[in-house]
């Protein structure tokens, strides 16, 4: 269960933010009401949650999962691998320690970004992305070991990132979507199959037992209400302008 979730107001450089998609720039007043509901339906999840103010420096500052991995048992500070984010992981870096009392970090030549990272249980998959490199995954798992944990690592092939096509809604259940429906490291999982079409909502979050996915995909919403769970569905559209998706915009621990 979580109990505290991390969040940073999108800053009005947003629109300038990296992205692989041909969506047009986000309409920043649009984002920032669309920020404001997703703090809402995490709320209803009976989670803490607490709001940084925006940083007009990092234009993709509103995504804090990926410089930071929290596990149960300590918090990793990431060296992105877009060099443009790295100065996010000291943006965030006091706030992590007034949470965590152990607080780990990526050195170089190491890149990592958390959203290649998927927790299950103790287990962390970490994909080699063109953002997380080998070295980076080797220190990460170094530093999971250390604590009891483990990792592994998962070659991608198409996607930014490794939960830009999966999620994984505990009791076993798996979104995945595209290269990751028929990769051999997921076989075990009750795999819930997105279509390409609707792949975008692969990437859904498991709050407490509710699970918050884009709005706007009918075909993945019956399939996650058919598992049974509560879901809340917000509007990330111009997120996504910008490769955003619902579990990039919050730390969960």
């Amino acid at each position: 269960m979580f109990k505290h979730i991390i969040v940073r107001t999108p800053c009005r450089a947003l629109i300038d933010g990296l992205t692989s998609a041909h969506l047009g720039k986000p309409v920043y007043e649009k984002a920032l009401a669309q920020h404001d509901n997703y703090i809402q339906a995490l709320r209803q999840c009976d989670v803490d949650v607490t709001i940084l103010p925006p940083s007009e420096t990092y234009p993709d500052s509103v995504f804090v999962e990926d410089p930071v991995l929290c596990t149960p048992h300590c918090a990793i500070l990431n060296r992105t691998g877009a060099e443009s984010r790295r100065g996010e992981t000291a943006l965030i870096a006091e706030t992590i320690h007034r949470f965590y009392d152990r607080v780990e970090r990526i050195e170089a030549p190491g890149t990592v970004e958390a959203g290649d990272i998927m927790m299950v249980g103790s287990h962390f998959y970490i994909g080699h992305s063109a953002r997380t490199n080998p070295e980076g995954a080797r220190q990460m798992i170094a530093i999971l070991e250390k604590y009891g944990m483990t990792g592994s690592i998962v070659p991608l092939e198409k996607v930014l990132h490794l939960k830009t096509g999966l999620s994984y809604l505990e009791h076993n259940n798996l979104l995945a979507a595209g290269e990751f429906v028929t990769k051999p490291e997921f076989q075990t999982f009750n795999i819930v199959e997105i279509p390409e079409s609707e792949a975008y909502a692969a990437n859904s979050i498991w709050v407490n037992d509710r699970v918050i996915m884009p709005s706007g995909y009918p075909v993945a919403l019956a399939k996650v209400k058919a598992l049974g769970y509560e879901v809340i569905e917000v509007d990330t559209s111009e997120f996504r302008k910008i490769d955003g998706g619902v579990s990039c915009m919050s730390l969960r621990f």
